[in-house]
């Protein structure tokens, strides 16, 4: 099942994977309408096993006291409500059968602060807390939880969201630099996934070997 805003999106999925894939448009963010989406699948679809938990945004690289407030609260809506929400939603019926796996996609950001993450980094910090959390109320339980924590990934639309349509300063993020692709994340949650079901993957930090760790800045008075 892909649950995605666009539908254009959704059908060039469904052409590539025929009967195997069913679309179903949804903004993450339209709260009132996730259940009810989740409850009227075809019977044939409604037995969820796996909850890849994607959908996710940043707005803006400005420092906190120069960002728009509606910025911060559309990275809140998607990344911690629309997220909270669609598990709350299919969670209860991976316990009811004892069965399942959530996977989390949160953030090198969620670890370690950068220049204009402000709210971007809380939100995915929230997301690796609450999989840990998950992990803690599920003990007991066959339902396996697992957050996946990337840094830069090229080829995707990340960027030109953040940067609201600018291409050539999404463009210059990547230049120069060999990132990971989406597919190589892919295919780590693909290997979390086809683990045996006595292993938790808890949490998984990634990087292209090109990126490390931020550098503690020190601002020195003009001499």
């Amino acid at each position: 099942i892909g649950l995605a805003r666009r539908a254009e999106k959704l059908a060039q999925l469904k052409k590539e994977l025929g009967d195997n894939f069913y679309p179903l448009v949804l903004d993450i963010c339209k709260l009132e309408y996730i259940a009810s989406s989740i409850d009227i699948l075809p019977e044939n679809w409604q037995d969820i096993s796996l909850l890849v938990n994607n959908a996710g945004l940043a707005r803006g690289l400005e420092s906190a006291d120069k960002t728009k407030i509606s910025d911060w609260y559309e990275m809140v809506d998607t990344n911690i409500k629309g997220l909270i929400t669609l598990t709350h939603t299919i969670l209860p019926r991976m316990v009811a059968k004892n069965k399942g796996h959530i996977v989390n996609l949160s953030s090198t950001a969620a670890s370690y602060p950068y220049y204009g993450s402000n709210v971007y980094g809380a939100t995915k910090a929230f997301v690796k807390q609450f999989s840990l959390n998950l992990r803690a109320d599920l003990v007991g339980t066959k339902v396996r939880v697992s957050n996946i924590e990337p840094g830069l990934i090229a080829g995707t639309e990340f960027s030109n969201v953040r940067f609201k349509g600018d291409d050539e300063k999404a463009a210059a993020v990547y230049e120069g630099v060999e990132n990971m692709t989406g597919k190589d994340i892919a295919e780590i949650i693909a290997w979390i996934v086809e683990m045996p079901e006595h292993i938790n993957v808890n949490r998984i930090e990634i990087m292209p070997t090109a990126q490390t760790f931020a550098g503690l800045k020190v601002v020195k008075k003009e001499s």
